[in-house]
C-alpha cells in the first residue's frame, strides 16, 4: 500500500523531489522534497483511492473507534470521506478556541468518553498533529492513534509522538517514495542520497 500511495501522490504531483532546486518550507527550512497533500482533494480517483486506504488502515489499528476527527483545515475533507465510509460521526479539531460563540475549539461530534481517531495530511515534526491529541484529550477522548497519509520520516516526530505516549500510523512516507522514484527513473542515486541526509539532518 505504501508505495501505491507514494505512487499516487506523485502522479498528482502532490509530492515533488527537487534536490537540486530545493523549496522553502513555512519555516525557513529549505528542503529537496516538498509535500502539499492538498492537490488529493482535487483529484476524484486519488481521494477515493486514499479515503479507502485509511479506512483500511484505521479498521486494522482502531477497529473500535466511535469517532473521525479531522486535523483544521487539511485533515477535514479526508475525515470526512472516512466517516462516510465507516458510517461514523465526525468531528474537526481548530488550532485554537474560537475568540466568540461558545469559544469551541471542537466541532461536530461530542468525543467525552469515546474513542477517536486523528486524521492528518501530513506529519513532519508531529507539532500539529499532537496539538490535536492534546485538544481532544483535554476534552475526555480517548485518542486511540493519528492516521496521514504522509510522513517524511523525522526522527523528531516519533520522539514527539513517544513522548506525547500517542502512536501514529502513516499510508505512504518518505522511503517507499524515493523507492517509487528511482523505479520510474526520475531520480537519480545521488539526489536520493541528497533527500536522505536531509532528512537525518532534522
Amino acid at each position: 500500500m505504501k508505495k501505491r500511495i507514494a505512487e499516487i501522490l506523485l502522479d498528482i504531483n502532490a509530492v515533488e523531489l527537487r534536490p537540486d532546486d530545493p523549496f522553502t518550507w513555512s519555516s525557513g527550512i529549505v528542503s529537496p522534497i516538498y509535500c502539499d497533500n492538498r492537490k488529493v482533494i482535487g483529484d476524484v480517483h486519488a481521494r477515493s483511492e486514499i479515503a479507502d486506504a485509511f479506512t483500511e488502515l484505521i479498521q486494522q489499528h482502531a477497529p473500535d473507534v466511535e469517532v473521525i476527527a479531522g486535523t483544521s483545515t487539511a485533515g477535514i475533507p479526508h475525515a470526512a470521506y472516512i466517516s462516510e465510509r465507516m458510517n461514523l460521526p465526525m468531528c474537526y479539531v481548530r488550532g485554537a478556541r474560537k475568540k466568540h460563540g461558545k469559544g469551541n475549539q471542537i466541532e461536530g461530534a461530542d468525543v467525552s468518553g469515546r474513542k477517536v481517531v486523528v486524521i492528518e495530511d501530513l506529519i513532519s515534526t508531529g507539532g500539529s498533529s499532537l496539538d490535536a491529541v492534546w485538544a481532544l484529550r483535554e476534552n475526555g477522548a480517548q485518542v486511540m492513534s493519528v492516521f496521514a497519509i504522509f510522513t517524511y520520516g523525522i526522527k523528531k516526530a516519533a520522539e514527539s509522538f513517544e513522548e506525547a505516549e500517542a502512536s501514529f500510523h502513516t499510508l505512504s512516507g518518505l522511503d517507499a517514495l524515493l523507492d517509487v522514484s528511482m523505479k520510474k527513473g526520475t531520480l537519480d542515486e545521488q539526489s536520493k542520497q541528497t533527500v536522505i541526509d536531509f532528512k537525518e539532518s532534522l
